[in-house]
């Protein structure tokens, strides 16, 4: 199993043969960052955890350069701060029991390279041979100029292969612009609360994330708390815990669809349902 960057990394926490690690994947996350996982594609982590008939795979593209550090950190190197990374998300594999943890190694300047054929050369390796049934992925409407640079991706390797191979579902998950703006008919919602327990130690092996001042383990227990809170404002809350996603699956099933005005649909939606809102009270 060869990928293309020579920074790859490739771990299978129960030890399985490589092969049987990656085709036993039923749900697949392919994010930009170390610890994008757990937070994207923590439902994903979360329906096959301690699970034999599911088994939750990720990938993560970047090479973890660049990162804000601090306190411990603060005199890291670049490449001491991407093997530090690189262990984390090792041991978040660990914790959450995936079957298989790929890290692709490239610089974001490359994922922000469109049709960059390396990089999709690999992603859709690892799409063909997994087959996964569902894929959680950033949103195309997240802030994060990386974020938005590998779903493209992800959708240039999808557009490669034949349909009948491509997942069944995707989704695009939070990151760095939340989905609560989403009109209700538009959210997918995700309920996490399954293993309450799991999303701190999770998030907690990112030490270099936390210590350095970014408290993810708290701020995304409080996000999904306040989703489950705040989706209705007339009905008891039926989860505890709870994420938003958008649902990509069009665009792989309609290879003619464009994905900006895909995004910026649901953006108009918005737009035209504030302007009824305040007109009809105006």
């Amino acid at each position: 199993m060869q990928f293309r960057h020579p920074k790859n990394d490739l771990f299978i926490p129960d030890n399985s043969e490589p092969w049987t690690a990656l085709r036993r994947v039923t749900h697949l996350g392919i994010v930009s960052h170390q610890d994008d996982l757990e937070i994207a594609a923590y439902h994903g982590i979360t329906e096959c955890f301690h699970r034999t008939d599911r088994w939750f795979g990720g990938v993560v593209v970047t090479n973890g350069a660049g990162s804000p550090r601090k306190g411990a950190y603060e005199s890291y190197t670049d490449e001491e701060m991407q093997q530090v990374r690189l262990v984390e998300q090792r041991k978040a594999a660990y914790v959450g029991e995936y079957s298989i943890m790929i890290q692709l190694g490239y610089p974001s300047e490359d994922i922000k390279k469109p049709g960059h054929e390396p990089a999709i050369a690999d992603l859709k390796f690892i799409l063909e041979h997994a087959q996964p049934e569902f894929l959680y992925l950033h949103n195309p409407c997240d802030r994060h100029d990386t974020h938005v640079a590998t779903v493209l991706r992800c959708f240039e390797a999808m557009r490669q292969m034949p349909k009948e191979q491509r997942p069944k579902k995707v989704y695009g998950c939070e990151v760095w612009r939340k989905l609560d703006w989403l009109l209700t008919q538009d959210k997918i919602m995700l309920t996490v609360d399954t293993h309450p327990h799991l999303l701190r130690p999770l998030l907690g092996v990112f030490d270099s994330q936390i210590a350095g001042g970014k408290r993810y383990d708290l701020a995304e227990e409080g996000l999904r708390h306040a989703n489950a809170t705040y989706f209705d404002s007339h009905t008891t809350d039926s989860a505890s815990l709870l994420n938003f996603a958008m649902d990509l699956t069009p665009l792989i099933e309609d290879d003619s669809l464009s994905i900006e005005e895909y995004a910026v649909g649901y953006v108009r939606r918005l737009e035209e349902d504030v302007r009824d809102r305040v007109r009809r009270f105006s």
